[in-house]
């Protein structure tokens, strides 16, 4: 990227990396702050890595009675407890959608970019915890797939890919085709079967009842998180406004027409409750990020951590 370009607009793989310092304020672990998003009314919504059983052991004096195993107890007639360790690691698959749908932005950043910078603090954080990183970031026609390693050059080529389909999107563009979210949650269901955490960054658009299926049979097993970045174009354009959108090619203008208005919110609130309707059901945390403002002091407060001190 050229370094007169605006970042709100196009994001480069220095701008990514930068943002390993900020995410250190975030966690993506299972004991969360009190005001976050992750935390349920009694307990995380994330679970965390698994438990490998390591051995029985005797019972001594300070060992939480709850690890007794009593079916061992009784049989031999003396207290016998089951040790675990934690796994040591576990893998993370971040999707970062970079479709055309996503190149849109009406106040401070396009869709893409705050998809892109979101998605590259948690994977400096998630890194950071000890866990395996990967991702899939996809475009209307390319998927590239990169598997959780535990490496800082993984970790580099990932954000590389995210910031190559970031920089590639432009007004000139067209794709011969969109690409269903389907794609890459499948590829995602394949790579990380359980025990492990999914997140998901995109506007959602396209969002079906096979999104749905596929998405339910990953959170049945792994963590899954879905941060939904959205646009206020809809919510602050003032009644006599009118917006005229272009994808390089074709010219559409949106307001004017209050029927109009109403059937495009009714659209993006119908999609929006079909995504919290799922995800309710199925326990599944939805962070909601804006383009209207900076990605990050959003991600701070949607997750309970401590305001920059300025």
């Amino acid at each position: 990227m050229p370094a007169s370009a605006d970042p709100r607009i196009s994001v480069d793989l220095g701008h990514l990396q930068r943002l390993q310092g900020p995410s250190r304020r975030l966690s993506f672990l299972p004991r969360q702050p009190v005001r976050s998003i992750l935390n349920g009314r009694h307990a995380s919504k994330l679970k965390g890595r698994g438990l490998n059983f390591e051995e029985l052991r005797h019972y001594t004096q300070g060992d939480d009675i709850r690890t007794i195993d009593w079916k061992v107890t009784a049989r031999t007639r003396s207290p016998y407890i089951r040790v675990y360790t934690e796994e040591r690691d576990r893998a993370a698959m971040l999707l970062v959608d970079q479709r055309m749908s996503m190149f849109f932005g009406s106040v401070h950043n396009m869709k893409s970019v705050t998809a892109a910078e979101a998605a590259a603090i948690a994977a400096h954080r998630i890194r950071a915890q000890g866990d395996r990183v990967g991702g899939i970031v996809f475009t209307d026609d390319a998927l590239v797939e990169h598997r959780p390693k535990a490496s800082p050059r993984a970790l580099h080529r990932f954000l590389g890919s995210v910031a190559a389909a970031n920089g590639a999107l432009n007004a000139a563009r067209q794709p011969e085709s969109r690409m269903a979210l389907t794609q890459p949650l499948a590829a995602t269901a394949q790579i990380v079967r359980s025990g492990g955490l999914v997140m998901v960054f995109s506007d959602f658009d396209a969002w079906d009842a096979q999104t749905e299926q596929i998405l339910s049979r990953i959170a049945r097993r792994n963590d899954v998180i879905l941060v939904s970045v959205r646009d206020p174009v809809l919510e602050e354009l003032p009644a006599d406004a009118r917006l005229v959108v272009s994808d390089g090619a074709l010219q559409a203008q949106i307001g004017g027409s209050g029927e109009a208005r109403a059937a495009l919110r009714a659209f993006a609130e119908a999609r929006l409750a079909a995504m919290t309707g799922f995800c309710d059901r199925y326990g599944i945390p939805i962070l909601p990020l804006s383009t209207a403002e900076e990605t990050l002091p959003q991600l701070l407060r949607l997750m309970g951590a401590r305001e920059m001190r300025t």
